[in-house]
């Protein structure tokens, strides 16, 4: 009888060891392997340079179904998990890493719902990260405090910005928001799509489109999102977000 999702975590869990290599002052989370559970192309570029300039390796799937067919293999030290994902809830996946404490990875779950926090850690997940992603510092501290076998202490946050991500991603993200709309999605697949298009405009700083995602409860809003999202697409700067209107 095929195992359950819960059931090969048990099984990937079992007799978790740490093998991380010692951290250092200049590379806090060096050692440390991090897996991303996330759907925009976008935010996970921002999340592999963040990772990249912390020592970590960063590895990447966008689904729920994913993120198990990963954990059958591989055992991270970190998961950032992403509330709102194609295939279903991530809190859902949370919870069931909740479950194998102390032996499981350290979770963090990642949204750009202001209401995102409270879903999260009462999944059961160690913290959260708002999207967009806060200062590099402040993202290595918030896994940080959740090690406290690591010899490195707090960064100082200096209060730069988190690096600034491909372009060339978020464009995929957009024609991939594009191509759900051009489907005549129905309410669950609607709600998906506002979200993921939410997600995109808080980390690209494009107040537009974030009213346009919340608009998309009725045809006409999914008619001008539409629009919108088109006059992204055809845009030929390349460079899109802050500043639009």
């Amino acid at each position: 009888m095929p195992l359950s999702p819960l059931g090969l975590l048990d099984r990937v869990f079992h007799d978790r060891t740490n093998q991380t290599t010692p951290a250092t002052s200049v590379l806090p989370l060096q050692g440390l392997t991090v897996l991303a559970v996330e759907d925009s192309r976008f935010a996970s570029d921002a999340l592999r340079l963040m990772c990249q300039r912390s020592g970590a390796r960063l590895r990447r799937v966008d689904t729920l179904n994913a993120a198990y067919a990963h954990l059958r293999v591989y055992r991270p030290d970190v998961m950032l998990v992403d509330l709102g994902l194609p295939d279903g809830r991530g809190d859902k996946l949370i919870c069931d890493l909740a479950r194998h404490r102390p032996q499981g990875p350290i979770v963090i779950g990642i949204s750009g719902d202001t209401s995102g926090q409270a879903v999260a850690m009462m999944a059961g997940a160690h913290g959260f990260i708002e999207k967009p992603f806060p200062s590099l510092a402040r993202f290595q501290n918030e896994i940080l405090r959740h090690l406290p076998d690591r010899a490195v202490r707090a960064v100082p946050d200096t209060g730069d910005l988190s690096p600034i991500a491909d372009p060339l991603a978020l464009r995929d993200d957009l024609e991939h928001a594009a191509g759900l709309l051009r489907s005549d999605p129905g309410p669950g697949k609607r709600s998906y799509v506002a979200g993921f298009v939410a997600g995109i405009a808080l980390s690209s700083g494009d107040q537009a489109l974030a009213a346009a995602a919340n608009s998309l409860a009725d045809a006409q809003g999914m008619d001008g999102l539409r629009s919108l999202l088109d006059a992204r697409l055809k845009s030929s700067k390349g460079a899109f977000g802050a500043g639009r209107t």
